[in-house]
């Protein structure tokens, strides 16, 4: 029964660990995404293509039914 108080003491030990280390990289910006928003710009053009080519295709697809 010891064994398990002992496992059990150490496995909060590391979780804690793991917490303090998770908090240190997060104040200290390991997580900050800079270069995506920097290119996110570039590829809204083609996701706006993309889209006006989808409708298109689909009114084309409804007038084809209709007739």
């Amino acid at each position: 029964m010891s064994v398990i108080y002992l496992l059990i003491t150490i496995s909060i030990i590391i979780a804690i660990g793991f917490f303090i280390a998770f908090i240190t990289a997060v104040k200290t910006g390991q997580y900050d995404d800079d270069y995506t928003p920097s290119v996110r710009m570039l590829f809204d053009d083609e996701l706006l293509k993309s889209t006006k080519k989808e409708n298109t295709v689909e009114k084309i697809e409804e007038i084809n039914l209709e007739e």
